[in-house]
């Protein structure tokens, strides 16, 4: 299977660009409503999600458990569309999460200020000063939201394959490009090895998720790496037994795996909240 990923300025034609190429290729669409209901499938509040939902945090919030619980949820919830088969996934750092996996196809899609201050001012109504400072605003939370939760610069070409600049290109167009270069990118090879590493991506996180939230064993750091047959833990725990509850965790979600355990154990641990 192949993933593609868009991440766009606002006013850039990123959902029509997006729509269009999924219709293309017949491949899922799957925007920002289908990542918010997997992430509340988790029993995660609609608060949490405006607090974090692509805009730069607070400087406490970046550090709180809420923003560690949301980068978790996210990661899960894109690994679980991700999981399901060829698709399209647009924004939420989809294409920091997926790097390095093959089979994967990240966009970006940009235009002038100027022609974005017109659609700005089209979509809402509003004149050249208040259309300014919403394309400014939106900037600014999408840089943060990539620099404070994957410390990534956002709008840095090397990150992403292809550029696009939708000032030029009508999104049927953009949509033709994208698909032409995904057949010179993205080899067969390259789809069997994505469906692979996808699914051992997501068996880590749903390891991760069974040991933290639902057996609430407290690991701190914990991660937990799927490849091939055996699964890794890593963190750190105050007590053998607490590392011993993770390892057994880990074996009701992957039954016949073998679970290696690189927890380290440093009695009397605690970590600030």
């Amino acid at each position: 299977m192949a993933i593609i990923t868009f991440s766009r300025e606002l006013a850039a034609l990123g959902d029509e660009t997006a729509h269009e190429l999924a219709s293309q290729l017949n491949y899922r669409f799957v925007d920002r409503n289908a990542v918010e209901n997997r992430i509340k499938s988790f029993g995660v509040a609609e608060r949490k999600l405006e607090k974090f939902d692509e805009r730069k945090p607070s400087f406490w919030s970046s550090f709180s458990q809420d923003r560690d619980d949301y980068l978790h949820f996210l990661k899960t919830a894109i690994l679980a569309e991700a999981v399901q088969g060829n698709c399209i996934l647009i924004g939420r750092g989809a294409s920091v999460i997926l790097k390095d996996v093959p089979g994967v196809l990240s966009v970006f899609l940009t235009a002038s200020p100027d022609v974005r201050i017109e659609r700005v001012k089209s979509y809402f109504h509003c004149d050249d000063r208040r259309a300014r400072q919403v394309l400014e605003q939106a900037d600014r939370d999408r840089e943060g939201f990539h620099r404070y939760f994957f410390d990534v610069k956002w709008k840095e070409v090397s990150n992403y394959h292809l550029t696009l600049n939708t000032g030029h290109l009508h999104p049927e167009a953009c949509a033709e490009i994208i698909k032409f270069m995904k057949g010179r990118i993205i080899s067969g090879q390259a789809e069997e090895q994505n469906t692979v590493r996808v699914r051992e991506l997501a068996l880590g996180l749903q390891v991760k998720h069974h040991i933290l939230y639902e057996k609430k064993a407290a690991i701190h750091f914990l991660e937990a790496s799927a490849e091939g047959n055996k699964i890794t833990l890593y963190g750190v725990a105050n007590s053998q037994s607490l590392a011993e509850m993770a390892v057994a965790a880990a074996k009701e979600i992957a039954a016949g795996r073998e679970i290696c355990s690189e927890i380290q154990v440093v009695q009397e641990y605690n970590i600030m909240p």
